[in-house]
Parts: structure tokens; sequence; C-alpha cells
């Protein structure tokens, strides 16, 4: 099966996680299927367009692990991939469209078409649309129209009778009334397509075979198959995928409806926002995949790569599908335990310079055993390590803070001190000296002669907080002088 899909993003904004998801599923799709993955980027709209959403579209995609076959950066057999660029051929079409009498040029003003709604409502009549009257101008009027040098648009003719079926590989036939389906502008008077003009003349010299798209999209399919009939040319498969629900479930996924979940994670909607929250793109991926599409034998974590023999328009399913955020935690906390040492001491790196911290690279890989189970999310690392960084910031601590009812203040002091001659004297200071090393002066100094009470207050001497990596591994990575100093700090405190 020959297979060419599409994403087409508007630069009017950030890449939302729903059309993330859209992407997604054209990419395995063409992946599966061993096809073509095509980024094409619509705007036509350019009043709303946002400066630099291009770039940052690609950016996200490319951090998402999705890779196009064709596109306006990198070309193809049948760019320009950038509709603004394609302009000539949507003027050809829409012309072609009038000759053949599939379309009529519209001389109403916007103000005129205002007024009609207004006149509508204070009727309290139902208004639905444009009226079609310039449908009906003759030959006659059109010409003295053109002659005042009246602006115009050119409206698509729909059929006024009969139903207009879509055939769609996910929902199966979907029939609309033809009396319910408006003569769409094709061309605005400024010379640019609409959208429905646009996404049908370039799909078809494109070569787009399947179109996977939201479904809020539906409504528009009867005038595209219409159009696909005017022009003589074969539709491409439909298949309009599931809703995106935000994590209640309660309606469309936005900021503006819903800012924390149910359990209080916050919402995000860009996929740089997941990005700067510290997620993955492969437990990203992983978890849009999900969302509208199941994997099978009770499976959550996979693999993309696992995926794609799976993956049949016929699976997903048409129901709206919500986000549930702590899902995409998990998945992200045992994408991160997978990691190298290495690669996850990279990966956190950026979080904590943002947050002001310098930690040097063996600092960093000295911790990272410990810490790779407890990390949800890569930004994680800024609460666990702030310990790490410049001591002044340190939370300060009271001498009652590093004692414990098995350890009172006197064992306190003499564990204290026992630990800060070693860390001085020790010659080696590595992981497992240091562990024996302060089992046994916590043994020795507790009165239940367990180790126990010693090593939490120490760890917290140590670190200043109350939620840290495990001691021994938060002591290697602050090195040896460090350490000395804090522990130095513990016996001041407890001296005093």
């Amino acid at each position: 099966m020959t297979v060419r899909v599409r994403f087409a993003p508007s630069p009017t904004g950030y890449l939302h996680i729903g059309s993330a998801r859209s992407a997604l599923f054209n990419w395995m799709f063409a992946r599966k299927h061993g096809g073509q993955f095509i980024l094409r980027l619509e705007d036509t709209d350019q009043k709303r367009e946002v400066a630099g959403a291009h770039e940052a579209v690609m950016r996200d995609l490319r951090w998402l692990g999705l890779d196009w076959d064709e596109g306006p950066d990198i070309g193809g057999p049948v760019g320009p991939y950038v509709q603004s660029q394609r302009a000539e051929l949507y003027r050809e079409w829409a012309g072609w469209l009038v000759e053949h009498g599939h379309a009529y040029k519209c001389f109403c003003t916007p103000a005129e078409l205002e007024e009609r709604r207004r006149a509508a409502v204070a009727a309290k009549e139902p208004f639905v649309g444009y009226d079609r009257r310039c449908r009906l101008l003759t030959a006659e009027q059109i010409a003295a129209f053109e002659a005042e040098g009246r602006e115009y648009v050119i409206r698509f003719k729909a059929p006024l009778e009969g139903e207009t079926v879509v055939e769609d590989a996910i929902r199966g036939s979907i029939t609309f009334k033809n009396e319910q389906i408006g003569d769409m502008v094709m061309l605005k008077s400024d010379g640019l397509p609409t959208y429905h003009l646009a996404n049908v003349v370039d799909d078809h010299f494109m070569g787009i075979t399947h179109i996977l798209r939201a479904d809020e999209w539906i409504s528009t399919a009867p005038l595209h198959m219409n159009l696909y009939a005017a022009f003589g040319w074969e539709p491409p498969v439909y298949a309009h995928l599931p809703l995106v629900l935000n994590p209640s479930g309660t309606g469309k996924l936005s900021k503006r409806t819903q800012a924390f979940d149910d359990a209080g994670h916050e919402v995000l909607v860009k996929v740089e926002e997941f990005r700067d929250a510290g997620f993955l793109p492969v437990a990203l991926r992983n978890f849009l995949a999900n969302v509208g599409w199941s994997f099978g034998d009770d499976r959550e974590k996979f693999t993309i790569e696992e995926a794609l023999p799976r993956f049949e328009l016929q699976d997903i399913n048409p129901a709206p599908s919500r986000l549930p955020y702590s899902k995409l935690e998990w998945l992200n906390g045992q994408y991160i335990q997978e990691m190298p040492p290495e690669e996850l001491a990279q990966a956190v790196r950026p979080f904590l310079e943002r947050a002001g911290y310098t930690v040097s690279d063996e600092a960093l890989l000295a911790i990272m055993p410990a810490m790779s189970v407890r990390l949800k999310r890569l930004s994680d690392a800024v609460e666990f390590l702030g310990f790490l960084g410049a001591d002044e910031k340190q939370a300060p601590l009271a001498a009652g803070d590093l004692v414990h009812k098995k350890l009172p203040h006197e064992r306190a002091l003499a564990a204290f001190r026992e630990a800060r001659d070693f860390v001085r004297e020790t010659e080696r200071f590595d992981l497992p000296t240091i562990q024996e090393a302060f089992y046994a002066i916590g043994e020795r100094h507790a009165e239940n002669g367990k180790a126990g009470p010693f090593l939490g207050k120490a760890r917290l001497a140590i670190t200043r907080q109350e939620v840290s990596p495990p001691l021994f591994e938060s002591m290697v990575a602050l090195g040896r002088e460090r350490s000395l100093a804090r522990l130095n700090d513990a016996v001041a405190l407890l001296q005093s």
C-alpha cells in the first residue's frame, strides 16, 4: 500500500499536545507502511501568524523524535511546502472552479454580511450563514460589479440537495445533508486561499493518500469531498482522530479551563512545556501513543518501534480521550531509571544550571545511580540536588535538628565529632569506605546500637534538606572538603 501522509500546522502559536498526538499518529502510519511523512506549513491566515512559530513547531517535532521526509527546510519533489509560496497554484484552481461552473464570484462586502446577520438576529430568525445571493448573479451583473472595481471572493457552489457520505477509516460512513453545507469561501479578496481550497489542492498535488486529522475537522469533510468531486480528483482516505480532553475528561484540553488536574498536577498544553518540565521525548511519545490507541496485552510502556507493527487505523478508538498526567509521570520515571548515569547526568544538568547550581561532572556521575529511582521528571533533580549549590544558599540548621530520641545531644555531638575526624583523616573518600565508617559510628553512639538515628541526622547535616539522595552518595557528590565543612558546622551547632 502506498502511503503519503502530512502534518500541516499553522504558524499561529505553539505546538499543542493534541496536535503533537496527530503528528505522531501520522508519523507512525507512514513508518509502518514504509511511506512518507510530509511537513507542510499552512500560513495563509497571515493576520494570526506569530513570529518564530514556524521554527518553534519544527523544533518541537524534532525534540519529540518525529522526522519528516519532505518539508520546508529539506525540500522535496512537490514543494514548496509553505502555503504562502503556492498562492499562484490556488488562484489557478479557484479560477478553474469558476470557469467550470463549480464556484462563483461573491461581491458582498464584510459590512453587508454583518448587517444581514444583525437583521436576522433582530428579527429572531435563524442565521444560517451566507444566503447565496451572488450565486444567482447574471453575467451582466458580474461584469458591472467588476467594472466598478468591486472586490470579490470566490465561493464554492455546494450541492443544494441530497447527501454527502464521507467514509472514515476510524468511524465508518458519516452522512451529511447537503442543505446544511454552505457556500464557503475558497479564495479571499486578497488573492490568498482559505483553508479548504489550499488543503484540497495541496493534498492532491502532493499525492497525499491518507489524512489523519483531529475530529474537530469532521464538519469540513463533506465540503472537501465535494471539492474533490468537482475537480474530478480521487479523494484520500480520511481518518478523524479522537478529541483530546483535559485530565478530568470534562472538556477539550485548554489551559484556560483547567490549570491543574484532580491529583494536583499542572495541566501542560504546549509541547515545549513538557520539555521544560523535564519529560523525556521517549516517554511523551509512549504516552501520546496511548491516547486513543492501545498497544494491547495490557501493556502501557513500549517504544514506538515496538508499536509500529501493531498500529492500525481501525484500532483507534473514536471516543474522546483524556490525558492522565499521572500516567505520564510514571512512564517518565520508568525511562529515567533505564538511562545510563552519564546520559542522565547530562540530561539533568540544564535544569540545575537554570536554577543557578554549578555542579561538576564528577559530582553528577556520583549521585546519578542513587537519583534515577527518585526522579519522575528531570526537573525534580533541582529539589533533590539543591544541596550541591553554594553553601550560603543552604537552609540553616539548629542544634535540635541534629538530635534524636535514640541519639541525644551528647551522643550526637560525639558521633559528629568522630565523623568529622574520619572525613578529615581518611585516605580513601569513596562510597564503600564512607558507608562502613559511618555505620560503625552510628552503631557505637546510638542508645539502641543501631546506625539509623545517626545516619538520618548526618544526611540532614550534609544536605540541609529533608528530601535528598542517600547520605553516602551525597557525600561523594559533595566532595571531601565541602562534606567536612558541613560536619564542622554540625559539631559547632551542637557545641553551642
